[in-house]
């Protein structure tokens, strides 16, 4: 199977629990909704970009447990590639415990991740491969690295939510560093990303030296591309859940970047992708249509 995206990193599975406010310490609290889901940064892209009818592959470890069988069951169903993705006996599956604060859209996510096997990909297990675009959370840098440097002219994407060992380490090695509010701060030591965003943006050349995004939420994201700064607002909408609005972003660049659109105009895309994202509960489940994020762009 030939396959144009090629995402490596985080594979989960989601539990996502909707409450109309955030419970208080040693109290109890009642829900009728319960979202159940694969979930990862680079597993929910390659989910959204194999839903959007892109050739896509996985490259992750989990365990050979009933959470390992859900995740990789449920990228199978999208049509992604999931030759690499490696069910590890004695490991654990990370699970992540989402709660989704209904009065104000905000959600806190508590995950189950054991450290354990790191994953490898020597160029054997990628031949036949040939992906044109590779997608990085930061989570197997190694495996990342590997990737890179048997497909050396594919367009290669970090999404770095936050400062680790991996997100460091890959940050220069990319065409594209797209990072969160969280990563920037954590890098420059500015507390007010959204109102420094200028000088945040000049500190993070000294991770990469080609394109660097900023998500900022409600707030939009900002960018340097090399030749200029600039900002673009978020899409307009009323947050209800804003579970898995990054994975979204990210996947939607890689859709933009491998249908070759205009930087700008692929981060607007992206921004709209994530934008429609916000107005429904749950990670994957809020994932919108193609024809509904090219419907919104056409009416932006």
């Amino acid at each position: 199977m030939s396959i144009s995206a090629l995402c490596i990193g985080h594979a989960s599975y989601d539990l996502c629990i909707v409450v109309p406010g955030f419970p208080a310490e040693n109290s109890k609290t009642q829900t009728d909704l319960l979202i159940e889901s694969g979930g990862g940064p680079a597993a929910n892209a390659a989910w959204l970009l194999a839903h959007w009818g892109v050739p896509s592959a996985m490259a992750a470890i989990v365990a050979d447990d009933e959470y390992g069988r859900r995740a990789i069951a449920e990228l199978r169903e999208a049509g992604v590639d999931c030759r690499l993705i490696q069910p590890v006996a004695g490991h654990a599956t990370p699970v992540s415990f989402i709660i989704s604060n209904q009065a104000t859209g905000s959600r806190t996510i508590i995950n189950r991740k054991v450290s354990g096997k790191n994953l490898d990909l020597p160029p054997g297990k990628l031949s036949g491969l040939e992906p044109r675009l590779l997608l990085f959370d930061g989570h197997e840098p190694q495996a990342s690295l590997q990737a890179i440097k048997t497909f050396p002219n594919a367009i290669t994407v970090l999404d770095a939510g936050s400062l680790r060992d991996g997100t460091h380490r890959l940050a220069g090695c990319v065409e594209y560093l797209v990072c969160s509010e969280r990563f920037a701060a954590q890098v420059t030591g500015q507390k007010d990303v959204p109102g420094n965003w200028q000088a945040c943006l000049a500190r993070l050349r000294k991770l990469n030296r080609s394109c660097i995004v900023i998500t900022l939420g409600e707030f939009g994201s900002v960018y340097d591309d090399g030749k200029e700064q600039g900002r673009l607002p978020a899409l307009k909408v009323q947050t209800i859940d804003t579970t898995a609005a990054g994975d979204i972003f990210h996947g939607a660049f890689a859709f933009a970047l491998l249908a070759q659109m205009q930087f700008r105009q692929a981060l607007r895309f992206a921004t709209v992708a994530a934008g429609l994202s916000v107005q429904k509960c749950g990670g994957r489940t809020s994932a919108p249509t193609l024809p509904q994020v090219r419907e919104a762009m056409d009416h932006e």
